[in-house]
């Protein structure tokens, strides 16, 4: 028990060493005349930029028979503009020392620059070019169409867990639009439009849109100069239509079987949970941690360790504009029923319910959460994509400079409420992959 407590207590002088240097930093703003936020914050440790652009646009920006839009933007954007044609971006911007990439969620899409400083205005004459001049090449079009529709096959027809997932989100929302797939149906892949992609580039792409954050080697006014340069003219569109669709609160569990060729059974319980912007956020950060966070989480040590039912598991929910799934996923050992670890499971989250947590899960929790945090903060990269986020998805960056604050108190009550509040039968929708060959197994 000493060495443990000894553990903790290097953790907290850890946190709190790093945390006296890594929240005290200043971010300068400016709008640009057609409505994109830029976001500089200084930084000359090194000679070193990184560059982040915020699309307020993601799968639930599509509708039925164009699901799978914002993915395909996320690839067009680098088959070649006006100035820079196809595979110009990337070699250009790797003749230049930088590189780059690319990600596209239910909610965002982003784009990440790292570059030296010496290439600040390149970077900026890329950006430009593909945000106002992006090629509809016709023959492009199809071969990132084919590009994404081969990544569906990847990761969701040909994995079973990428399938299962799949399933289990389309079975727990019935209105949100968060029920469809990021990558897109498969019919829907074939099936869109050319004015299709345009309507939707337009909106989704309109600098009014969208948030561009700079961390590094930079001088703000700099960089808000060359932002209003390559990108203050770029006209602007209609933002994406406003989400009114409410997913209604759940009435009972439901659960998704698939049945297919597998080697071990498979299965995901997804929880409904409020968006990123709620009161419950923080508390559900602690309670996440206690439950999943690494081998001495209590549902690792109950399932993996103790019961030894499962090869792992884990739990948690992304960052999001709007209610969301908190899901568990498991997979069970050879042998093993897929109820018998959903068994385990639920008595777990009981426990958080009816008990509260030890004084030592809940340091340990925030330790946990707030050494991640400020590990973030020490890179230029973590910055901007803090900062990024904590503006779009929290409506102002000031935020993140309370977040320690905010782990801080959260108690053991805040624990067992929202483990009583969210993680109950009636909410909670199940599903399970049985392997054909295994059908049987008890």
């Amino acid at each position: 028990m000493a060495s443990r407590l000894w553990k903790f207590a290097l953790a907290a002088i850890l946190v709190l060493t790093i945390g006296a240097t890594a929240q005290n930093f200043d971010v300068k703003q400016h709008t640009l005349k057609n409505g994109m936020k830029v976001l500089v914050q200084e930084d000359r440790s090194i000679p070193n930029v990184a560059l982040y652009i915020f699309y307020r646009i993601g799968s639930r920006n599509e509708h039925t028979g164009a699901t799978g839009l914002s993915h395909f933007f996320e690839h067009m954007m680098f088959n070649g503009a006006k100035k820079y044609g196809p595979g110009e971006f990337d070699h250009v911007m790797e003749a230049a020392g930088g590189s780059n990439n690319a990600y596209t969620n239910r909610d965002v899409t982003v784009y990440q620059d790292w570059f030296p400083n010496s290439a600040l205005e390149t970077i900026f004459d890329l950006e430009g070019d593909r945000i106002e001049n992006l090629a509809f090449d016709p023959k492009i079009v199809e071969s990132e169409r084919g590009v994404v529709y081969s990544e569906r096959r990847n990761s969701v027809d040909a994995s079973n867990r990428g399938i299962l997932n799949e399933q289990l989100m389309a079975a727990a929302f019935i209105s949100h639009p968060y029920q469809w797939p990021v990558v897109g149906w498969a019919r829907d892949i074939e099936s869109w439009k050319m004015d299709d992609l345009k309507h939707h580039f337009a909106m989704g792409y309109s600098p009014n849109n969208a948030t561009m954050v700079v961390v590094g080697s930079v001088d703000a006014e700099q960089i808000f100069a060359l932002a209003e340069k390559y990108i203050g003219s770029i006209a602007t569109h209609d933002a994406p239509p406003k989400i009114v669709s409410t997913e209604p609160d759940q009435l009972g569990e439901r659960r998704v079987t698939v049945r297919k060729f597998a080697q071990l059974p498979l299965l995901s319980i997804g929880y409904h949970v409020p968006e990123a912007n709620s009161p419950d956020y923080y508390a559900l950060d602690v309670l996440e941690t206690i439950a999943f966070s690494g081998q001495s989480s209590r549902m690792y040590r109950r399932v993996v360790d103790k019961d030894q039912l499962a090869l792992g598991i884990n739990g948690g929910r992304g960052i999001s504009f709007d209610p969301t799934l908190f899901t568990i996923s498991s997979q069970p050992k050879a042998g093993v029923a897929p109820e018998n670890v959903e068994k385990a499971i639920y008595e777990e989250i009981g426990k958080l319910q009816n008990e509260p947590v030890s004084d030592q899960d809940l340091e340990k929790a925030k330790n946990i959460l707030q050494a991640n945090f400020y590990r973030e903060m020490k890179t230029i990269n973590g910055r901007a994509n803090a900062i990024g986020t904590f503006e779009v998805f929290f409506g102002d960056f000031h935020r993140l400079f309370s977040a320690i604050d905010e782990y801080n108190k959260v108690t053991k009550a805040d624990v067992q409420r929202v483990a009583k509040k969210y993680f109950t039968e009636k909410n909670r929708t199940v599903a399970t992959l049985i392997p054909e060959a295994a059908e049987a197994t008890k």
